[in-house]
């Protein structure tokens, strides 16, 4: 079983809109403030709330508690819909993260369309789509776009174009490769930043090799040390996977973004061939991150799997169990890549021990979250959950952690 939203949260949601019209088939919602190049690089949060804020209900939610990232969605809420657009509502709009930095608008995604929200579309529509939002984006930034070409070899696995202006911002157009031709179509994204963004995401923007953005050697900058013990990586990015079963997905997608590699969920699920309905077990978490790690020049390592916890090697496909990862070896190996700046992806059957705080009603079942510290004086590991605001940091005692772990891998950039 994948757990995805906790029933608190959909409840919570739908007192929330208690207020709105329970039988309104959707409300329309365009994104234009946040398109307008010069004029909307001005935007505080302050701002955004005001403007994404109609008849006292919000058509947002905040990712971080520090007001930085904030998700825009058709599905934001249970009871409605809200119909995003883009570009004087020509073309419809699945999703929109907005990143904040300094004060003020720094970068936004927009997920024009991925097909595990959107369901399948047309050729036709889909070309419609890109086209028009490329017309769109050089009009825009008043820049000549740039073709971008897929190429396995060095990272590249996305097709489309960029834009770039030091006056107005840069962007990009992707979409997987051959969707236009005779490839499924899985998704299709924008991403606009200010000329002057700062950040690992904005970095993976202007990287034309592939891969990370950011080398192995700058990680431990990243390292926090706190009076009180913890040890832990600071900026590590939050999302939240919604309601559908990618937590490998958005885990992989927030250590990507960390590294400054520009793939987001839906991209990482076509490669991985995720199932969002699928129940996920350790053998196909650590599968799907097999898929993963070469194409985007990282590394898997795995540094235990099963119950008990044992080292797996990987030949042809195969996976061989090797000698018995007992708690002092785990502890070690967390410690370990933490100290490098690494975070390490965590697979484990919740609701067994007790988390602080504890959030979530405990649900049973396999999930992935992300290990990004630990504290040796109260024995704690220090862990996040792709589940958006207040996730950021919990805790849970190391000896629990270990009794409860399937599985703990990293994926590791090979640029030095």
């Amino acid at each position: 079983m994948m757990f995805s939203k906790s029933f608190v949260q959909v409840l919570a949601s739908m007192v929330f809109l208690s207020g709105l019209n329970l039988y309104a088939a959707s409300i329309p919602r365009s994104i234009e403030p946040l398109l307008k190049a010069g004029d909307s690089w001005k935007m505080t949060p302050d701002d955004f709330e005001k403007i994404f804020t109609e008849n006292n209900n919000k058509l947002y939610v905040w990712l971080t508690l520090d007001r930085t990232r904030a998700k825009l969605s058709r599905r934001l809420y249970g009871n409605m819909e809200i119909d995003l657009t883009a570009f004087d509502g020509q073309v419809p709009v699945q999703e929109v993260t907005v990143d904040f930095a300094g004060g003020r608008l720094n970068l936004i995604t927009v997920s024009i369309y991925n097909r595990a929200d959107s369901g399948q579309i047309t050729t036709d529509a889909f070309a419609n789509r890109f086209k028009t939002a490329g017309k769109k984006v050089g009009e825009l930034l008043v820049a000549k776009p740039q073709r971008r070409t897929a190429d396995a070899k060095n990272g590249l696995l996305t097709e489309g174009y960029s834009w770039n202006s030091r006056e107005t911002g840069v962007a990009l157009l992707e979409y997987n490769e051959g969707a236009l031709e005779k490839a499924d179509r899985e998704f299709l994204r924008l991403r606009i930043a200010r000329p002057d963004a700062v950040g690992s995401l904005a970095a993976s923007m202007n990287n034309t090799r592939g891969g990370a953005a950011a080398k192995l050697g700058d990680f431990p900058k990243n390292i926090k040390k706190e009076a009180n013990g913890d040890v832990l990586i600071s900026g590590m990015p939050m999302v939240d996977q919604g309601d559908k079963g990618y937590c490998v997905c958005a885990s992989v997608q927030r250590v990507f973004e960390y590294y400054g590699i520009g793939a987001d969920m839906h991209q990482i699920a076509q490669i991985s061939d995720a199932d969002p309905q699928r129940g996920t077990s350790t053998l196909i978490m650590a599968k799907e991150l097999d898929k993963i790690d070469y194409r985007f020049k990282t590394r898997l390592d795995i540094v235990g799997m099963g119950q008990p916890m044992t080292e797996v090697e990987v030949k042809k496909g195969e996976y061989f169990i090797g000698k018995p990862v007992d708690e002092r070896k785990f502890l070690k190996a967390i410690q370990s890549y933490i100290d490098s700046g690494l975070p390490l992806l965590w697979a484990l059957e919740l609701g067994r021990y007790p988390e602080v705080p504890q959030l979530n009603l405990q649900a049973a079942g396999g999930h992935m979250r992300l290990i990004i510290g630990y504290n040796d004086k109260t024995r704690e590991i220090i862990f996040s959950d792709s589940w958006g605001a207040r996730h950021e940091a919990k805790r849970m005692k190391m000896s629990d952690a270990y009794k409860a772990s399937h599985g703990l891998f990293v994926l590791k950039p090979t640029i030095r």
